[in-house]
């Protein structure tokens, strides 16, 4: 088997994986979106996790539908020997590749830039549409539940929101350390419940070498597809003349 042929099986292999990978998270995340409560009947004792399995159905839908995209494009590209496919699949690679090193260099070396980035998002969804958006209310309860926080700073993020305007003056119970039914804006000072900015980070950090050899092993499958696809790319006029 000449050098061609094995790269080309190989990028049809590889491809065929991400192309079945992206249609099980579509398959799943459907799954949850529509009847999540069949979905977490399987987890048994892990059951009671289960929001956080509902949250991320959308997450896997549109995650799979990438991966799909990218696995029909490389299959197709490789198969039929086109060099407008492998093109285009080169090049949506190169954009995942690019979008994922600029938020890694925003996460890394400017934290603080990151924080005001995430702030500008979540500090406009805790004020306007927590407890009034039903995803949105989920997501943040979720979070603040398994985290045991408040907010994404303090609980200073839920002053002056609808939120506290519906409830005629209250916060959400995450945001006090009492057991009582309801949480009054001087029992969350005294409680001073912390920010789940700050615990999402300290987990980061406490996870890094985890985070950061997944990362590095996605970024390397990445550039290994495209060496692959650009092979094949310059290589396909030699092989068919």
């Amino acid at each position: 088997m000449s050098c061609f042929n094995f790269v080309k099986v190989m990028m049809l292999l590889f491809n065929m994986l991400i192309f079945l990978g992206g249609l099980t998270l579509v398959a799943m995340g459907i799954w949850v979106s529509v009847d999540g409560s069949s979905f977490l009947s399987l987890l048994g004792p892990f059951s009671t996790h289960g929001a956080q399995f509902v949250n991320v159905g959308f997450f896997c839908i549109a995650v799979g539908a990438v991966l799909v995209l990218m696995g029909l494009l490389g299959v197709c590209g490789s198969h039929c020997q086109s060099k407008c496919l492998l093109l285009l699949f080169f090049c949506v690679v190169l954009i995942i590749f690019i979008a994922e090193v600029a938020a890694a260099v925003v996460a890394l070396a400017y934290s603080s830039f990151a924080e005001g980035i995430l702030r500008a998002w979540a500090t406009p969804a805790l004020q306007e549409e927590y407890g009034s958006e039903p995803v949105v209310t989920k997501i943040w309860n979720t979070t603040m539940t398994e985290l045991s926080c408040c907010g994404f700073t303090n609980f200073t993020d839920f002053e002056g929101s609808k939120f506290e305007k519906m409830t005629q003056g209250h916060f959400p119970l995450s945001c006090c350390s009492t057991e009582s039914a309801s949480c009054s804006r001087e029992e969350a000072q005294q409680s001073n419940v912390q920010g789940c900015f700050k615990l999402i980070l300290a987990s980061l950090t406490e996870h890094a070498n985890i985070v950061g050899g997944v990362a590095a092993g996605i970024a390397a499958l990445e550039i290994a597809a495209m060496v692959v696809s650009m092979y094949l790319y310059c290589h396909l006029d030699q092989k068919i003349s």
